[in-house]
């Protein structure tokens, strides 16, 4: 998603970490509802081992400056390897079981330190799962 000639850069906030082309896919939706998309990177956990992911994850933090990481199963890879780095970063906010509601919360707070939007974003994020019908 890259700025158009003219157009303010955003600088990156947050890493969206899933399987597959989750994570793309919700930066995408987000780019596409709110033109806030670029302040993820998404990154997949497709065909790399725990440790890869890690290791991807660490160097996309010292890359961006970012410090919250969203990922899609709160007992999946990308989470496993957020909770091992945190050990050695407790600055990172990891919030998992991350959907598109929660993102766009997130992606308009942009005032906001990005660990305290994460955080209020999970309410947002919660309160969107609902169930109509029997």
């Amino acid at each position: 998603m890259n700025a158009g000639k003219g157009q303010p850069t955003q600088a990156i906030r947050a890493l969206i970490a899933a399987h597959g082309t989750l994570a793309a896919g919700l930066a995408s939706a987000v780019e596409q509802i709110t033109g806030r998309g670029a302040i993820f990177l998404a990154m997949s956990n497709t065909s790399l081992s725990l440790s890869d992911i890690q290791e991807s994850l660490v160097r996309a933090l010292d890359e961006t400056g970012a410090r919250v990481i969203f990922t899609d199963l709160p007992a999946g890879s990308c989470t496993m390897a957020v909770r091992k780095l945190m050990r050695t970063r407790p600055d990172v906010v990891l919030v998992t079981g991350a959907n598109l509601p929660l993102l766009l919360d997130f992606a308009m707070q942009d005032d906001a330190d990005p660990a305290v939007a994460a955080r209020a974003a999970l309410d947002r994020g919660r309160a969107s799962m609902v169930a109509h019908g029997a």
